[in-house]
């Protein structure tokens, strides 16, 4: 292994990956540390990709040239739209993977990248060098005693700083099932004025595919015609496996009352917070008192292996517990379990200390990413970490960071959300949390990440010349839809009926798709000839989107410039939030704490009023006014 380097990332996983892919591709020597080489891109929870904001995340990945869409379309064995029947904003894609294929399909890759070493440790310490002005981060030390030096250092370490895993009343110290945990490093961030917190997850028992009498269960099946999350044209054909459903029961529901006292959360061992939006069976049955059954799906976890992974039933009771909770359910009642289903506690690093480029406010060159800064979810991580990787590539090149705005991208809301609110639980992204998803589409996401992609060098020329030609093409179509009218006829009115529509005076194709009802589809149908392109690889709601809901594009379009101005103003850095007097005191101590270099960030911080907003603003001009002055 070399001793210097450019950026060191520390841990493998989805986040670690994405980071040191950008980072490489970016121009800058880096290091891979993985705990072990075998586990790299991991999934340790549920063998899928995407869903509702999920997929939005994942595309935008994609567009700027990451790597998991690439991966999930090479590896998948289920492709479904969710959403379908719902608005254009809310349309999600998601992945059933194999998820021993998509780790492999990753390490292949990075193997592959000129520039990225991989090299198996377990890191304990980052190296720093401090002056009366500031701290700078110079390399890591692994539990070896080996050193290696750089400017920039990315900790994606996931679930493992202090990682203790309970099953039931018993725990041990890991990362998650099977694998070391990782020591050292929480302290040495410590000593360098960091804040620490704990977090927990945790995840269903596998089954033995063998020993379920799928016969008696529901089939769930992917897409005849599946859309992938890739923008590029290589479009892997793969037979999809179906997943099934299954129901608990008053019975099951029995089991889990009695025996509560056994969980260590319920009896107080485990007293961090787990993910709202993923909770443990223990806690539907607690929670939802009044629900009498709920569903759980069974899905494969790969082509070569019978494991089967119980989604919605991640628990922590004793394993003689989950075998009654098993056996309970209809059509696995003989089933077999083959791992257990646990829950993990870790540590985690508040976002608050970081920067919008995931940078540290106080270590010059330490960069942070995945659900070590407080986050749940593959596709969450894998975000984070593309940002660090360019912003880590970037600093060892003098260059300003890349900040992504929350009114652009999911990546942006991700990360404005984790660096100016306080979260006690972890982050899950959802479409709720964007103001402007019907602008952040996943279908759009080239358009708006594409070009960001190639300006900063991670897009190259192939994906350059695909995303211009789909440009050219959609330009087209939209002309001649625009030229092209249709007369009020008896047959033309005839078709429009099926769709409750009627003209009574020639309109052209674009207007006619305006309406409710009428789908690009429709308008083919209608004008009875080939539309200038096909649209392979253009999606028709992609085009129907655009066109039927203009308007309300727009004015979001509007309520964004009228936010810009806010995102513009910057705050003096050396401004004393504490001494302003007129800011309420929760105001004070949350802008003090967070440091926000905008007006924007300030406003969207918890605990800071309009009023608030207000005043703080009067300042900076009064401020501004005062230095011209003198």
């Amino acid at each position: 292994m070399n001793r210097l380097y450019d950026v060191i990332v520390v841990g493998a996983g989805h986040s670690g990956c994405e980071a040191a892919h950008a980072s490489a591709k970016l121009g800058a020597k880096t290091l891979l540390l993985a705990l072990n080489l075998d586990t790299i891109a991991s999934m340790p929870c549920n063998p899928a990709v995407g869903g509702p904001a999920k997929s939005h995340l994942v595309k935008e990945i994609d567009a700027l040239g990451g790597l998991m869409g690439l991966a999930s379309d090479a590896t998948y064995l289920q492709l479904k739209t969710l959403n379908s029947s719902k608005g254009p904003a809310v349309r999600s894609l998601r992945a059933q993977s194999d998820k021993k294929e998509y780790s492999m399909w990753i390490k292949n890759h990075l193997e592959n990248i000129p520039g990225l070493d991989i090299y198996q440790a377990m890191v304990t310490k980052v190296i720093v060098e401090e002056t009366s002005q500031s701290v700078r981060i110079k390399g890591i030390e692994t539990s070896l005693g080996e050193k290696v030096y750089g400017s920039a250092v990315i900790i994606t370490t996931g679930t493992f700083l202090s990682g203790k895993v309970h099953i039931g009343l018993k725990s041990h110290p890991a990362g998650r099932a099977g694998e070391f945990a990782s020591y050292g490093l929480t302290d040495s961030l410590l000593s360098l004025g960091f804040k620490s917190k704990r977090l927990k997850t945790g995840t269903p028992p596998r089954l033995d595919g063998r020993t379920i009498n799928f016969s008696t269960l529901e089939k769930h099946r992917g897409d005849e015609k599946p859309s992938f999350f890739s923008f590029l044209p290589d479009r892997p054909v793969r037979k999809q496996i179906p997943c099934h459903l299954t129901r608990t029961n008053e019975k099951t529901h029995e089991i889990i009352r009695a025996n509560l006292d056994k969980s260590p959360i319920y009896a107080g061992i485990i007293e961090c917070v787990g993910p709202r939006y993923c909770p443990s069976i223990e806690d539907k049955v607690v929670r939802f008192k009044d629900k009498s059954s709920h569903h759980l799906f069974l899905e494969p976890e790969g082509r070569s292996t019978n494991e089967i992974y119980l989604q919605g039933c991640s628990t922590s009771l004793p394993i003689e517990i989950q075998w009654e909770i098993v056996r309970s359910l209809p059509g696995l009642e003989d089933a077999l379990i083959a791992r257990p289903a646990y829950a993990v506690e870790y540590d985690y690093f508040p976002g608050t200390q970081f920067t919008h480029g995931l940078m540290s406010k106080n270590v010059e060159g330490l960069f942070i990413a995945g659900q070590v800064l407080g986050t749940s979810g593959y596709e969450e991580a894998a975000a984070q970490g593309l940002v660090a990787g360019i912003n880590a590539s970037r600093h060892t090149k003098n260059l300003e960071p890349l900040i992504f705005e929350r009114n652009s991208s999911y990546i942006g809301t991700l990360i404005d959300d984790l660096v100016t609110k306080e979260m006690d639980e972890p982050y899950r992204m959802l479409t709720s949390r964007s103001e402007y998803r019907l602008l952040l589409r996943q279908d759009n996401a080239d358009q708006r990440m594409t070009p960001l992609g190639r300006e900063i060098g991670l897009v190259d020329d192939f994906r350059w010349k695909i995303f211009n030609e789909k440009m050219e093409k959609m330009k087209n179509i939209k002309t001649r839809l625009e030229q092209t009218k249709v007369q009020p006829t008896k047959e033309i009115n005839e078709l429009l009926n099926k769709y409750d529509q009627t003209i009574y005076e020639p309109i052209n194709l674009l207007d006619l798709l305006k309406r409710p009802g009428v789908t690009y589809e429709c308008v083919k149908e209608i004008y009875r000839r080939d539309l200038p392109f096909s649209t392979m690889d253009i999606p028709e709601y992609e085009i129907e989107t655009e066109i039927k809901y203009e308007g309300y594009i727009n004015r979001q379009l509007m309520q964004i410039s009228q936010q810009d101005k806010f995102e513009k103003i910057k705050i003096p850095s050396d401004i004393d939030f504490k001494n302003l007097i007129h800011l309420s005191k929760e105001a004070r101590e949350k802008l003090d704490k967070i440091k926000p270099i905008t007006i924007g960030q300030a406003a969207r911080i918890g605990g800071v009023s309009p009023a608030d907003v207000t005043i703080l603003l009067a300042n900076i001009i009064k401020s501004k006014k005062q230095f011209v002055k003198s």
